[in-house]
């Protein structure tokens, strides 16, 4: 579902992405690691196509992201950090928004998309108070529920459970499971918890380049014993 080849992004003399090349499978849940300014949202942007790789390109369900990256987008849903939306905008009419834009054009394709969405992110309580009033955890979980509208194929999203409480992250995680069965799933986070809850394959970045892709298995396997976290800090210390 996910082709990664060789890509790379460059800023002046800055090479954010060093030649990321890798593969997510339908039903995988790919957990996407490393420490603060890895390259990981850059990646992921450039996946998705809201970044134009310097080198390299990706397919997603066949479709080069460098060549046609609408029909990539199509197939994608992406939940960018720190969920932007229009605050201005209830969570009922930011979400019909994004149904019509997603190309549900009729009233009633529109309200059912939405009304499913909402449902899946438990939104009900605050679908009609506008987005800006609402905490981190419900803006977090509007741009969840934007990135599911429209049931695509491929889902990525970068931090999902940022700002969500404990009950708020496990409801996440058993939805994001559920529906990895029929999808291929990116999932960056900083929560090591939830790569051990959820993630079926672990990709480790370091100064732009992959240093780990394995199980979670084979990644304790590395430190029997070790806390994940441990394992986390020695890799992307020295660049394995």
């Amino acid at each position: 579902m996910i082709e990664v080849k060789g890509l790379v992004k460059t800023y002046g003399t800055k090479r954010a992405v060093d030649g990321v090349t890798f593969t997510v499978k339908r039903g995988e849940i790919l957990g996407f690691l490393g420490p603060n300014g890895a390259g990981k949202s850059t990646t992921m942007k450039m996946i998705t196509g809201f970044l134009q790789p310097t080198a390299g390109t990706a397919i997603i369900d066949g479709h080069d992201v460098t060549q046609d990256p609408v029909a990539v987008k199509r197939r994608v849903g992406y939940l960018p950090e720190s969920a932007p939306a229009y605050g201005e905008m209830t969570v009922d009419e930011f979400l019909g928004f994004i149904a019509e834009t997603r190309g549900f054009r009729s009233t009633s394709a529109r309200r059912n998309q939405v009304d499913r969405a909402i449902g899946l992110t438990h939104l009900d309580p605050v679908r009609h108070q506008s987005i800006e009033t609402l905490s981190k955890g419900y803006k977090q979980r509007v741009g969840f529920a934007q990135a599911l509208l429209h049931d695509p194929a491929v889902l990525v999203l970068d931090e999902p459970t940022d700002g969500l409480d404990p009950n708020q992250k496990n409801e996440v995680r058993s939805l994001i499971k559920s529906m990895a069965a029929e999808k291929a799933v990116i999932l960056s986070t900083h929560i090591l918890e939830e790569v051990e809850a959820i993630c079926t394959r672990v990709i480790i970045i370091s100064q732009g380049r992959v240093v780990v892709d394995e199980t979670p298995a084979q990644l304790q396997a590395r430190q029997p014993g070790a806390r994940l976290d441990a394992i986390f800090r020695t890799l992307t210390q020295s660049d394995v």
